[in-house]
């Protein structure tokens, strides 16, 4: 894995500093859009030292003190944006009550893909989604030590299935590699990172801000347990989608595995964790619903910059795909 390309200001020094080694020197924080280009790949970028790292990079990094002030400068821009832009409160019955309603008839990617969505379309969201999906799950387990009880056996029950069951070749991650692969697809680990925007590298900005967090633990579970609740009907379209479009059957089979795996990590998302988690810890209702919020938002733009694009003709990636992977 190497250092992804810089996009503005802030992911230059970034980039620039994790180039060499630490040296105590401070790093100089520069103003970004906190939904922008520069400032969402600064952020992931730092995100990362966290999880795989980087060829080359000094291992080090991942606790500098003055690369952690600079992170916590970002990090606030972004948490901040989200806050503002989302209604917040501590309804979280109409929170939860909201994402199990389909609307009819659905206008969303997967309503997209499914009925009109053409290969290269569907290459391109599985472009988009690689940043997160060779991670699967691996911001949630930030999660588990700061949990008790009830809450903490269930979420790591469905953990457990996101990590395919003590099975290498069922995890998640790994059956998203599979799916690339049956794309024609490159399976290297971040390997679109560069020729993916910011909407989608936001979201999984969102994960790992939360899950390093402990403050913000309520809002994990939140975010855990919207996207539990809404993938299954989404992964059944593109299940359809990617039928009708004669995909691989890797294709087919990251998303069938989805269909009933969530339906059945939504009960305990709702029931098990978050009911348990109120319980001991009523105070965080309103971080649960933030949480819930959050992700609806960064998930809607993600899907008007996918729609817009296509509906024009262009495509959603920094880039057009150098190739087109063969259908299948």
């Amino acid at each position: 894995m190497h250092l992804p390309s810089p996009r503005g200001p802030l992911s230059e020094q970034v980039v620039a500093a994790l180039s060499g080694d630490p040296d105590g020197r401070p790093i100089a924080f520069t103003a970004a859009d906190p939904y922008g280009e520069d400032l969402t790949i600064a952020l992931h970028t730092l995100y990362e030292l966290h999880y795989c790292g980087f060829d080359g990079v000094n291992p080090e990094w991942e606790w500098d003190p003055e690369l952690l002030r600079l992170r916590a400068q970002a990090e606030r821009v972004f948490l901040d944006a989200l806050r503002s832009d989302v209604d917040g409160g501590d309804d979280l019955d109409a929170e939860l009550g909201a994402l199990l309603v389909e609307h009819v008839p659905g206008n969303g990617v997967s309503h997209h893909l499914r009925d009109h969505g053409t290969w290269e379309q569907m290459c391109e969201y599985f472009a988009h989604r690689s940043v997160y999906h060779h991670k699967e799950a691996d911001p949630h387990a930030w999660v588990i030590p700061r949990l008790r009880g009830r809450a903490k056996a269930a979420l790591v029950a469905v953990e457990f299935d996101e990590f395919g069951g003590g099975k290498a070749d069922r995890m998640h991650s790994r059956l998203y590699a599979d799916l690339l692969d049956g794309a024609g697809m490159s399976s290297d680990y971040l390997h679109y990172l560069d020729d993916v925007p910011a909407p989608a590298i936001a979201i999984v900005n969102m994960m790992s801000l939360f899950g390093l967090h402990r403050s913000l633990r309520g809002a994990l579970v939140g975010h855990f347990a919207a996207a539990e609740i809404t993938t299954a009907p989404s992964a059944q379209r593109m299940a359809q989608a990617l039928t009708r479009l004669e995909a691989d059957p890797r294709c087919v089979e990251f998303f069938t595995e989805h269909i009933e795996a969530d339906a059945v990590h939504e009960q305990i998302m709702r029931n098990d964790v978050i009911g348990s988690l109120l319980e001991q810890e009523p105070g965080l209702r309103g971080d649960v619903v933030f949480g819930i919020q959050a992700t609806e938002h960064l998930e809607s733009r993600l899907a008007n910059h996918l729609l817009s694009a296509w509906s024009a003709d262009e495509s959603s990636l920094r880039t057009r795909l150098r190739w087109l992977a063969p259908q299948h």
